[in-house]
Order: structure tokens, then C-alpha cells, then sequence
């Protein structure tokens, strides 16, 4: 396939923020694609190179992206840091420069897919003497052959920034648009989709198996193979893969302990939530991989993890579901997230760093033993598995702390405990309940302390003047819309945070996290890639014009950072309207 005209799909998408039009665009796209092609044009729509879990990246930075246009065109640096500076968008740079290049050559081959594919994957595993040198050469070697909209695009994928709004619910529709539009007598025109009443059911059934499909697989050029060979019957097949992540079980927030029994039922089981961050361990013989919600492989960052997994677990082959907890190695006593929480992204040091900040894992759950999926079991089952399995030694590998009970009293009392004990809460399950990978259908809900914190996303950060000169300090937060997956600006926080190094996030420390996602700066305010989710706590939500949400927050405070946490799982503004009605008690 010729590069341009993924360029051109690009350019649609882009410029359209009505998602039916993205998805028709999309689906149209896919039905002309060939099977050869799929696997790599499905990743560059997602502005990928590799699948999610794959530790490779591509290390190149907006400076070094610079560089590499200047030389690509033989434009000074100085000039395209001034377009850059203008525009924050070092693509509309690229695409730019190029269409005003003197020396066009008259007999380039077109740019083919396979081409960039290639020369962007060959970029993670250029390392030592002359490796940048090496980059430019690989990437220049595209831009020079590229038309300007193709460079445009070429340069945001290399920097992650693709900016034409397909998230993963546009991606499952348009899949079904392309592969059984006859099928469910699908229709668009005028910007609606036409479908009939009783095809609508059928419709929403096939969009329930592709998104359980990927939530198994987390690739949907996987869920498109098998569509291709088997159908819609095909992806009732997929079983879990050992060493390939599946979506985790997310859980509903309930009010309060009646709220919790109202929804799992009586009795339930009730666990810590813990204050900590969620992994999902693979075990394959002696082979141990460890994956974060966002699907980041992190088994590097954490060997001890890998020990005591094959140390204390008795089985060949398994998938838990578990929280990492960090304590004090001198007094054993357990600390929040944000003590532990440096230790994800960090790839050096790891062994000093796991002398300094020791974790403990408390598994609770299991989805796989022994060759067999567990999806199905009910709850009461796994937990009776996990005992048998795992033999616990504290520090280094135990079971979530678990009751059962029907009784609101004994409930209570374990919440209290749980509280007392530093931990976030408690969790309550439903003990018949299946393993519903990436969703939330009330098979367990947890119970926290009124007003619950936010996870929110920096969008945007002011630098700050006097002895915080040349640190960011204050933080433009945002929300999002569930229905359209806009960020929606929600309030500013600049409180919560340190300004030297010691417990807590530091203002350099956040600083040190942003500055690599600046896209655009305007003086002192610069606007950030959202990819840093923090933990914040508030008094109280307000009713405000002054930001996009229509809401703000009323005395913000920094809590943790949330590192672990995806994009698509910050608090929504549909969780920010109930909020606002709960503290009003009018919920």
C-alpha cells in the first residue's frame, strides 16, 4: 500500500470531530486494505510501531525531531524552532518546510507503507557510537522521499502524536462497518447511521464480541483475522493467551456498604483495596511477565516480583490479577503508591532501587492455571484456587485480606480496618461471578471515603516565578467526555506538591515528567501531551464557566501521581455531574 494514501485517511480523520464520519472513514479504509497489510496499518492508525506491551520505543525526541527536519531540508534549525514555537506542531512544521523545498526531485518513488513500517521499527535497536547520526539517517531517508502531507505524518507517528481522535471504540465500530455492513443492513448517509429497530440488537451484540475479542487479545488485527476466516462465530473462539495481556476487570464505585450488597449481592466478599498499583503477572514455566494496566511490561523494573513468583507459586502456567504495595524496608510498614511509583517507569538502578523501595504482592484474582481459563469460574472458585496455588510469605508475596459476609456490621468493621490500616478503601465482589476482562458490570465495586479523589490529566502547565522560577507549578487538569472522548478542562492545581525532594512528588520531579510533552509554549504557559495522570483531592465541585467542563474544583490538591493509569480510565465527566448531585444530596 502507498503511504499516501494512509496520509490521506489521516488528513480525514483529522479534520473531522464527528465520530460516525471518522468511523465511515475508517471502515471504508479497512474494506481496501489487504490482508497482507492489515497488521501494520491497523498499529499506525493506533500511532504504533508495536503492540502496547512491547517495551520498544523509538527514543526519539522533538529536539533530535528537529535536527533531523533541518537536515531533511536544508532549513536552519533557528527557523523551524520559530514555526515550531508558533504552531506547536512540529508536523504542520514538517509539511510545511517541505512544500516550499527549491529541489523537489522529479523522479521519487512513492513512499509505500512497508517502507516506513521498516525504518521506523529499525529505530529502538540503534544504540552506541554514531546512534543518533543513525536515526536521522533512517528518518531522513523518509522525509526526503515523502510528499509534504506524508512528512507531516511521518513525524508525528515517530513522536506519538498523531492527533486525529481514533480511540478504541472508533476502531471496534469501524471494524464492524467494514466486515458485516450487508450483514447488519448497516447504512450511512447525511452523517447518521440508518439501521433498522431490529437490527439494532444484532448490531450491538457484534460490537459487545469484537471489543471482548480485543479485550483478549489487545490487537485488532488479531480480532480482523479471525473475522476474515471464521466471522462473527470466529471471535467466540479467542481464549486467553498466556504472555499476552488481557484487559483487566474494571469495578463500579458504590456509595456505601448497603450500595455494595445492593449491587454484588449478600453474602459478598469483601477485600482491602490497597494503595498500591494494579499488575497482571504471566507465568510460563520459569518465564514471568508482568504487565501494568496500561499493558506496559514492567517485569524488568520489578525481579524480585518474578522471584517470588516462581519461589511461592505452585504451577506450570498462570494469569493473576494482583496490587503491588511498597513499604519501608526498615519498619515494615506499608507507604501510598507514591512512594513505589518512580519505580515503573525507571529501567536503571533496578536493584538499588528494590533494596530502597521493597513491594510486597497481594494477589486477588487468578484467569488462568495450568493451560486452563478460569474466565468462567465464579469468583468463590478462583479465590479457593489462588489459596491452593500460592503459598504465602509476607513481604514478598500474600492474598488480599478477604472476608465473607452478608452482615453490614462485619462489613463495616473490615472498612474500618482496611482505613485505619492506610489502605483506599475496600473492595466487594460478587462470589458467582465470572472474570469479565475490560469491563465494568458490577461483579465488584469498591468503597471508598466521600469525596472520592480524581484522576485527572495534565493538559496544561504555567511556569512559576521567584525561587520556582524554571519549574512547572501549576497544572491545567482535564476530564473526559465518555460519550466523545474529548478532554474537557475541569480546574488548575498548584498545591500538594514539594518543593524539595524528600516524601511526595517534588515540583522538579513533575517538571522533569512534562517538559518531554510540552507540544506548544505561549510565554509562560505551555500545553501538554496528556499522558500524566495525577490523584486529586478537593473540597468540593462547582459549577464554573470558566472551563470546558462546565465544572471546577473548589481547593484542588495534588494527592500521587496515577503513572499506571490509561487515558480512557480518568474520571469522566458523566463520574464529575453524579459527584456534583451526591454532595448535594440529590443522589
Amino acid at each position: 500500500m502507498l503511504y499516501k494514501k494512509l496520509a490521506t485517511l489521516y488528513e480525514k480523520l483529522e479534520g473531522t470531530s464527528k465520530r460516525l464520519e471518522k468511523t465511515y472513514y475508517l471502515s471504508e479504509f479497512l474494506k481496501k486494505t489487504e490482508k497482507s497489510d492489515i497488521e501494520k496499518i491497523i498499529l499506525l492508525i493506533q500511532g504504533r510501531l508495536f503492540p502496547p506491551w512491547d517495551t520498544k520505543e523509538l527514543g526519539i525526541a522533538a529536539n533530535l525531531m528537529v535536527k533531523t527536519i533541518s537536515i531533511s531540508t536544508g532549513i536552519s534549525l533557528k527557523k523551524i524552532k520559530e514555526e515550531w514555537k508558533n504552531t506547536g506542531d512540529l508536523g504542520n512544521v514538517a509539511q510545511n518546510k517541505f512544500s516550499k523545498k527549491k529541489q523537489q526531485s522529479l523522479f521519487k518513488k512513492p513512499l509505500k507503507v512497508n517502507k516506513v513500517f521498516s525504518n521506523l521499527r529499525k529505530l529502538p535497536d540503534i544504540e552506541g557510537k554514531g546512534a543518533q547520526d543513525k536515526k536521522i539517517q533512517y528518518i531522513s531517508e523518509l522525509l526526503i522521499q515523502a510528499e509534504p502531507l506524508e512528512a507531516k505524518y511521518i513525524v508525528r507517528t515517530i513522536l506519538s502524536d498523531l492527533r486525529i481522535g481514533i480511540g478504541q471504540g472508533t476502531l471496534r465500530d469501524a471494524i464492524a462497518w467494514a466486515y458485516f455492513k450487508e450483514e447488519l443492513n448497516l447504512k450511512y448517509k447525511d452523517g447518521e447511521l440508518e439501521i433498522d429497530k431490529e437490527e439494532r440488537e444484532k448490531y450491538n451484540d457484534y460490537l459487545e464480541k469484537i471489543q471482548h475479542a480485543y479485550n483478549m487479545t489487545n490487537e485488532f488485527s488479531v480480532v480482523i483475522k479471525v473475522i476474515e476466516k471464521q466471522g462473527i462465530k470466529g471471535l467466540d473462539d479467542i481464549r486467553l493467551r498466556v504472555k499476552t495481556p488481557v484487559k483487566m476487570m474494571l469495578f463500579q464505585k458504590a456509595e456505601n456498604i448497603d450500595d455494595a450488597f445492593e449491587t454484588v449481592g449478600r453474602p459478598a466478599a469483601f477485600e482491602y483495596k490497597y494503595d498500591g498499583f494494579r499488575i497482571q503477572a504471566h507465568k510460563d514455566d520459569k518465564e514471568v511477565i508482568l504487565f501494568t494496566r496500561r499493558l506496559e511490561d514492567v517485569t524488568r523494573q520489578f525481579p524480585e516480583i518474578v522471584k517470588y513468583i516462581n519461589e511461592y507459586v505452585n504451577a506450570k502456567s498462570a494469569i493473576f490479577d494482583c496490587e503491588v504495595v511498597g513499604y519501608d524496608p526498615q519498619t515494615g510498614n506499608y507507604l501510598p503508591f507514591q512512594s513505589i511509583s518512580q519505580r515503573i517507569k525507571r529501567k536503571y538502578d533496578v536493584k538499588k532501587l528494590s533494596k530502597e523501595y521493597p513491594v510486597e504482592v497481594n494477589v486477588f484474582d487468578i484467569l488462568f492455571l495450568d493451560g486452563i481459563s478460569l474466565l468462567k469460574e465464579p469468583f468463590k472458585k478462583r479465590r479457593e484456587l489462588l489459596e491452593k496455588t500460592i503459598q504465602e510469605k509476607p513481604k514478598q508475596i500474600v492474598l488480599a485480606k478477604q472476608i465473607i459476609t452478608g452482615d453490614k456490621d462485619e462489613a463495616q468493621e473490615f472498612y474500618s480496618e482496611s482505613l485505619k490500616r492506610g489502605e483506599e478503601g475496600m473492595m466487594a465482589k460478587n462470589l458467582s461471578a465470572e472474570y469479565k476482562a475490560g469491563s465494568r458490570v458490577g461483579y465488584g465495586v469498591k468503597v471508598k471515603p466521600v469525596m472520592e479523589p480524581l484522576d485527572l490529566v495534565i493538559v496544561k502547565a504555567e511556569y512559576g516565578e521567584g525561587k520556582r522560577s524554571g519549574w512547572l507549578t501549576s497544572y491545567t487538569l482535564a476530564c473526559r467526555d465518555s460519550s466523545t472522548g474529548t478532554l474537557l478542562e475541569i480546574g488548575k492545581v498548584s498545591t500538594g506538591l514539594k518543593e524539595l525532594k524528600g516524601n511526595g512528588v517534588s515540583f522538579q520531579q513533575m517538571t522533569n515528567l512534562l517538559k518531554p510533552l510540552i507540544t506548544k509554549s505561549s510565554g509562560k504557559i505551555v500545553k501538554i501531551k496528556p499522558e500524566i495522570v495525577i490523584e486529586v483531592n478537593y473540597e468540593e465541585i462547582q459549577k464554573s464557566p470558566t472551563y470546558s467542563s462546565g465544572y471546577a474544583l473548589r481547593f484542588p490538591r495534588f494527592s500521587r501521581l496515577r503513572q499506571e493509569k490509561p487515558l480512557d480510565e480518568i474520571n469522566s465527566l458523566q463520574d464529575i455531574k453524579k459527584l456534583y448531585k451526591i454532595q448535594r444530596g440529590r443522589l
